[in-house]
């Protein structure tokens, strides 16, 4: 038995957060949109290997700094060539592949840790609990920026570091809400049955707690998406993410700094796509965190 705790009014029929999406109603047109740019920015960097028109790494300087199709370039580079004579639509497309590889990862580590610390802490309380509060406040004072380029100085630059870093820079957040929801529930009447009957504390948490905290972390992880995006670009930007002869949003826009006179389209293209990427996921958290609010139910 689970339910979703944030609808606590006394003799509220209570039900889990998924049902909550199907009481809203249509969904807003800027979610559909949201929903269709980040779907299709994905898309197109998982097909990257397939549609790229070149090598990203293929040099020609020959045809170096060459401007898009509309500003009167050829058809052989769409988007124009960057310094070094390499296609930016190329790049662009394995550069997004990147950012988003990371970011979901990044995402997909922070919610394990956080959800598994908070669900410790929660559930054995005591010293336990004291210690893992005290890390994450003392993260949570902590710029995230700063946490990650000591991590990566420390650490290195690999993309696995790099996802690691990235996803365990973000883990407080999630951890606090964790526990916060299985203190909240510690006093309702279905975890106390479930003692007197006799479940273990590992079948309560597993069964009757984790189910609902799956809401609120389902709405953080949509809205730390974006984040995460910009962290990873902005440690790209400044040399100490991804490496050549990999490529990400970042490190595109990293090379492009120094040609935002003669060439801007080499900065103004990744930044788009950041752009495009960031907001979808901003506007998709937000309608999730509408959604899945109890006091928004009909």
């Amino acid at each position: 038995m689970s339910i979703d705790i944030r609808a606590s009014e006394p003799g509220e029929t209570e039900e889990p957060f998924g049902l909550a999406l199907g009481r809203q109603g249509g969904m807003p047109m800027v979610t559909l949109i949201s929903i269709f740019v980040l779907a299709f920015v994905a898309l197109l960097a998982v097909a990257a290997p397939l549609i790229a028109p070149h090598d990203i790494a293929a040099q020609s300087l020959l045809s170096r700094l060459r401007p898009p199709m509309f500003a009167g370039g050829g058809a052989d580079y769409p988007l124009g060539t960057d310094h070094l004579g390499r296609d930016v639509l190329s790049r662009l497309l394995f550069a997004t592949r990147t950012t988003l590889l990371i970011a979901g990862a990044g995402v997909f580590v922070g919610v394990g840790a956080g959800t598994l610390g908070g669900l410790i802490a929660g559930m054995l309380g005591g010293w336990i609990d004291e210690c893992l509060s005290a890390v994450v406040d003392a993260q949570a004072a902590v710029p995230t920026t700063l946490v990650a380029l000591t991590a990566v100085a420390l650490a290195g630059t690999s993309p696995l570091v790099l996802v690691l870093i990235i996803g365990f820079s973000e883990y407080y957040k999630y951890a606090r809400i964790v526990r916060g929801q299985v203190a909240a529930l510690q006093g309702y009447a279905f975890i106390e049955a479930a003692r007197s009957s006799g479940a273990s504390p590992w079948r309560i948490a597993m069964r009757h707690i984790l189910p609902n905290t799956f809401s609120p972390v389902i709405v953080l992880a949509s809205l730390s998406f974006a984040e995460i995006v910009v962290l990873e670009s902005s440690l790209s930007f400044l040399g100490v993410g991804i490496q050549p002869p990999n490529v990400s949003l970042g490190s595109l826009l990293g090379e492009a700094r120094n040609y935002l006179i003669t060439t801007p389209w080499l900065a103004i293209f990744p930044c788009v796509v950041i752009v495009m990427i960031t907001v979808a996921a901003a506007m998709i958290g937000d309608w999730l965190r509408s959604s899945l609010d109890p006091r928004n139910r009909a």
